[in-house]
């Protein structure tokens, strides 16, 4: 990706565009459930950001749409519901689409004329990100909505499907191969942005320091649904031993028996292609932490912990099935028999790997002043951190040190996991 900023500024703003392009106005009104949000209400709030942090001009914003459009920033002023996005029919899909060009338009010329200095120019970079976690976000929201009409109607119907199932005796139960690692003393964590010389990382990454890992195996790849199709047949959602105690009250409350897009069939699955065949050999996606937690119960193993996950990944190139042109947005199975054989496979795009660790601020932390400092510190309470990122994230976004998080019960996200257990 290009480092200049008005490059990427135009490359990540016409990307969210050309994803929401397959949608009607009817599709970018849905919102599915409270966690979901409309696509609509995406390309506004990107906009809002960059309109409130950047131009900092209330005649950017229309009148009562700084309301509308803000998610959580309390220091930002009022907010309209989480829970009734879907309810703002007003302003339209075409209103929406011109306030972003409207808002380009002022960036693009602001840039052009030198009118932004240097403590701007990092909110417009933080925003630049900011936009490529909505993309993400408006891939997973339309999924969930779709899925929810009973036709299961695809957002593109022409996505590529999965490879042909190799010959008999392929191994698709692969997430039991395991790679030792020696007790160490390694540094997690990112340097904190935007101090000299440092990459961007959201502030939650930071700062860069020392723990110590007790020695360790890690699976080389990711569960596939080979694995967890084995953990169905062998009861596992009718075992509650299994499962941790909210885990279990959630699989009574929602009635799990599998996945959340699998098709009660056995054999396919909703993808943002619609129904398809389900690839035994990809990485199983769309799982809670409490059904991550429990399927490594099962295999006798436990999920890493974020800082073992970052040190397995630590030197490898941030390369894997991303959303880019032409790509399936779905995970799909490691075809490739290239690659060191001590080295972990896929940990980065097909699926987001829950760890086991708690969302809680690294020793040091600080988040960003101001309002902006509400990005991620407020919520290190009662959520899990996930590593590596998704098919429906964007190439360029990632790097060993990014932590997501979400509640443990959340499953609409392409969420999976990797196993890891003690040395013996």
């Amino acid at each position: 990706m290009s480092h200049d900023p008005a490059t990427r500024y135009a490359g990540v703003r016409a990307r969210t565009v050309a994803l929401a392009a397959p949608l009607s106005p009817e599709d970018a009104q849905l919102q599915s459930m409270p966690d979901a949000s409309p696509a609509k209400w995406h390309l506004a709030h990107t906009t809002w950001f960059f309109a409130r942090f950047v131009l900092r001009d209330p005649a950017a914003i229309p009148d009562g749409w700084d309301v509308l459009f803000n998610s959580y920033y309390v220091g930002a002023g009022a907010r309209h519901p989480r829970a009734a996005r879907g309810l703002l029919s007003r302003p339209g899909l075409p209103a929406v689409l011109a306030w972003r060009d409207d808002v380009d338009e002022r960036i693009q010329r602001g840039l052009a004329d030198g009118r932004f200095d240097d403590a701007l120019l990092q909110v417009l970079e933080l925003g630049i990100h900011h936009e490529q976690q909505h993309q993400e976000l408006l891939l997973t929201d339309i999924k969930h909505a779709l899925w929810c009409n009973p036709l299961a109607p695809a957002y593109r119907a022409e996505l590529p499907e999965p490879a042909p199932a190799t010959a008999a005796g392929d191994d698709h139960a692969r997430g039991s191969t395991w790679l030792h690692r020696d007790e160490a003393i390694v540094a997690i964590g990112a340097p904190r942005w935007p101090a000299p010389g440092a990459d961007f990382a959201y502030d939650n990454e930071s700062p860069r320091h020392r723990v110590l890992l007790p020695a360790h195996d890690i699976a080389r790849h990711p569960v596939t649904n080979a694995d967890y199709a084995g953990f169905i047949a062998d009861g596992g959602y009718r075992r509650p031993t299994l499962w941790l105690s909210d885990g279990w009250d959630a699989v009574q409350r929602e009635g799990w028996s599998r996945p959340l897009y699998w098709h009660e069939d056995g054999e396919r699955e909703y993808t943002l292609g619609g129904l398809r065949p389900r690839d035994p050999r990809a990485p199983v996606c769309h799982l809670s932490h409490y059904e991550a937690d429990a399927f490594a119960r099962w295999a006798g193993a436990r999920l890493p912990t974020e800082a073992e996950w970052e040190a397995a990944a630590a030197g490898l190139p941030v390369e894997g099935n991303f959303a880019d042109a032409g790509a399936p947005l779905h995970p799909r199975a490691d075809a490739s028999a290239a690659g060191p054989v001590d080295a972990p496979r896929q940990m980065f795009g097909d699926a987001w790997e829950w760890t086991s660790s708690a969302y809680a601020p690294w020793p040091g932390f600080r988040p960003l002043d101001g309002t902006l400092g509400e990005y991620n510190g407020k919520f290190m309470s009662g959520q899990l951190v996930l590593r590596g990122g998704s098919c429906l994230g964007p190439r360029g976004h990632l790097r060993a040190s990014y932590r997501n998080f979400f509640p443990p019960q959340a499953r609409w996200q392409c969420s999976g996991l990797r196993l890891a257990r003690d040395a013996k």
